[in-house]
């Protein structure tokens, strides 16, 4: 046997290759899918429950979950395993749009035949689980992928994989602080989210976050690019981005200068996700970049909620940032997550390890995510200076988005704000969706989540204030037209909410007295920008 034959070729000679690829086994397959597709012609909208008792059976569940974890959930959701695209159903037979999707997981929708396919080969092999001690060939071919996107446009070479994205965010931690000399402190942007982990909560700029935790890392907060200050800096001048950019420009170099050689990375959350779906213009980002270049600070970006979802995989190659980054981490819509890095910064043996890497059928569900993502249609054709001359699915969803936004506001301005706080009611980049109702009011827009959610909608919230509604919807699965009854729902639930507003409240919200988002056939770059389709 050729000893430089492709891992897939040698495993040709084995007899786990043989029985995966068995005719047997791949009819029993076929069998299981064909019968979820027919079941799945039962899911053709939103319903409530199949009848009383199963909503008393889901109730008296729900207590169980609220008791065994030590409070509720958020929603009572508990999923009966089951669903059609972006429709998903719960135990007790009721059925509703997931426009959050788990907050970014399930971009692929529910029950997709394909990735059902994919989970079953999956549960083939040998164990359930994979670790970085022994794995077999579907962890590799995973991260084969990851590295060959990444590197279209990066000098990104290697990918360590992991089972969470706040993971992925410990180990692109370790990979700097070993490259930089132990440097103690980071940079990252006010607002950003980090994940759960100790050390995570503590970067995250989140106070309830990381409430009772002894602060052991040292953080500088830089701002994240301001639409409405940058506005008002130019006071009709159009240098005034430029204005704003070298001013944060002078605010990172006095970190820089007050802590010499003691900053082992900055953190770029490109499009901040629970900090409010905040964008920034790609010329902010390329500038902060450069500075952390010529002064040795490594460049992280953490991709853990954009991966997928943008105009490009890697949200860094979409906003043509791909010469600046070292190190990125992704995660969510991936199913298993990872820490990826150039060779300079590949780190010494013994720093990065963990006996679980992710589930098998996970790595071959992640695999067919990321062959659908690369394979298809969803991403846009650009120029060389990030004009969208081709719309990707992703780009026509996002637009379809706005216009439904701007719709529903001509029809009822006094629901939305105008005021200092509000850059746009309806923004975000991509797949990454937010409108700003109710002037982003938290006690509002909170209602407006749980209404949402009794009227068959699924939704979640983000910012810190303004607040705003997110979607994060399932993409890879939503036809234009599930806009309409998505639609539906969420004004019949914001009418809900206004109707219980006191009348002096609600007339303090101002209408918006400049352009909404537009009808026309033009579509939002994540600089605010429009480009021509």
């Amino acid at each position: 046997m050729n000893s430089q034959a492709p891992a897939s070729d040698q495993a040709h000679h084995s007899a786990g290759h043989a029985f995966r690829r068995s005719p047997a086994v791949h009819a029993g397959i076929d069998s299981i899918v064909q019968e979820l597709q027919r079941r799945q012609q039962t899911i053709t909208g939103t319903r409530g429950p199949t009848s009383d008792a199963s909503k008393l059976s889901f109730d008296e569940f729900m207590q169980r979950a609220a008791d065994v974890r030590g409070r509720g959930l958020f929603y009572p959701f508990v999923g009966s395993g089951f669903g059609r695209g972006p429709l998903v159903e719960l135990m007790d037979g009721s059925v509703k749009y997931d426009m959050i999707t788990g907050i970014g997981v399930r971009f692929f929708g529910y029950s997709d035949p394909d990735l059902v396919r994919a989970s079953l080969q999956g549960g083939l092999e040998d164990v359930p689980m994979q670790g970085h001690l022994m794995q077999n060939e579907s962890a590799i071919e995973f991260a084969e992928i990851l590295v060959q996107e990444a590197a279209r446009t990066s000098n990104i070479k290697h990918a360590f994989l992991c089972g969470s994205g706040a993971m992925a965010n410990e180990n692109a931690l370790k990979v700097c602080y070993q490259k930089n000399h132990y440097a103690p402190r980071v940079i990252a942007f006010s607002g950003c989210f980090m994940g759960r982990s100790t050390t995570m909560a503590q970067i995250g700029d989140n106070a309830g976050g990381r409430q009772g935790i002894p602060l052991s890392t040292l953080v500088d907060y830089m701002p994240f690019y301001d639409h409405i200050a940058a506005r008002r800096m130019s006071a009709g001048d159009v240098s005034g981005p430029t204005r704003y950019i070298d001013m944060c420009v002078w605010h990172l170099e006095q970190y820089l200068r007050r802590y010499p050689g003691q900053h082992a990375c900055f953190i770029f959350e490109l499009v901040q996700g629970e900090g409010g779906f905040n964008t920034a213009l790609p010329e902010y980002h390329k500038a902060l970049m450069q500075v952390c270049k010529d002064h040795g600070v490594a460049v992280w970006s953490d991709e853990v909620q954009t991966f997928g979802r943008t105009e490009r995989m890697y949200c860094f190659e979409a906003l043509g940032l791909g010469e600046y980054v070292d190190v990125v981490s992704i995660g969510k819509m991936s199913q298993v997550c990872a820490a990826l890095f150039t060779d300079e910064y590949n780190p010494n043996p013994g720093l990065l390890s963990g006996t679980f890497l992710g589930s098998t059928s996970a790595l071959h569900v992640g695999k067919r995510v990321l062959e659908r993502l690369r394979d298809d249609d969803y991403y846009s054709e650009m120029d060389g200076h990030g004009k969208v001359v081709k719309p990707g699915r992703i780009h026509k969803h996002h637009q379809l988005f706005r216009d439904h936004v701007a719709k529903l506001a001509r029809k009822h301005p006094d629901w939305f704000a105008h005021n200092n706080l509000v850059h746009e009611i309806a923004s975000g980049y991509g797949g990454m969706l937010r409108l700003t109702p109710f002037a982003g009011r938290k006690e509002h827009v909170m209602k407006l989540c749980h209404v949402c959610y009794e009227e068959g909608l699924i939704v979640f919230y983000c910012g810190h204030g303004p607040f705003h509604l997110r979607m994060l919807p399932p993409l890879g699965v939503m036809h234009e037209s599930d806009w309409d009854p998505v639609f539906d729902i969420l004004e019949r639930a914001m009418a809900k909410v206004a109707a219980e507003m006191p009348e002096p409240e609600l007339r303090s919200i101002r209408p918006m007295h400049r352009p909404l988002a537009s009808d026309d056939a033009s579509s939002p770059s994540p600089n605010g920008r429009t480009d021509a389709r």
